[in-house]
């Protein structure tokens, strides 16, 4: 079942709980997951508080050997893989995108299975990143400036697995 499964965080979301999980949901198994979160969609009133706590959560990330205790995030299934993902982000950056993350292993190269996680912002329904399933450890993260364009840019997609709101409001 393929995927591109959108969040949505709202200004009344918890936000340390929102961080937490949207981290654990895109880089779990080196986002080798099913419903892993691959896009990420903020409202504006708080989006830079969001990408600075993602941000600094997905810095607690360690890519390494999976049978060292320190691991957080052990290498992809193959190469080919994470070259995929390498691709997607070169096109994004390419585009405009912003890389925070910056593969700060030196494993993560060309032809390695070991991929770091990576957060992009300044990204758009124009990059593969935004459109195309990557499973694998990436996150686009998009500003919208409420419900109906968070919507309409969570449909924006063939893919259809899971999609997730984060509020506080059950209501809403």
């Amino acid at each position: 079942l393929g995927g591109k499964d959108p969040a949505y965080v709202l200004p009344d979301a918890k936000m340390d709980h929102a961080i937490a999980n949207l981290a654990e949901g895109a880089f779990y198994n080196s986002g080798q997951c099913c419903c892993g979160v691959e896009r990420i969609y903020v409202h504006e009133q708080v989006y830079d508080e969001f990408v600075e706590g993602f941000v600094a959560e997905t810095r607690n990330w360690v890519l390494g050997d999976p049978l060292d205790a320190a691991t957080t995030m052990g290498p992809m299934a193959q190469p080919r893989f994470a070259d995929f993902i390498r691709e997607q982000k070169a096109e994004a950056l390419r585009k405009g995108a912003t890389a925070h993350m910056n593969a700060r292993d030196g494993r993560d190269k060309a032809g390695s299975p070991y991929i770091s996680a990576e957060v992009l912002t300044n990204v758009d329904h124009q990059m593969s990143v935004m459109r195309e399933e990557s499973f694998g450890p990436v996150v686009g993260i998009m500003k919208v400036r409420g419900d109906e364009e968070a919507v309409a840019l969570m449909n924006d997609s063939p893919y259809g697995l899971t999609a997730s709101i984060w509020t506080r409001d059950i209501d809403h």
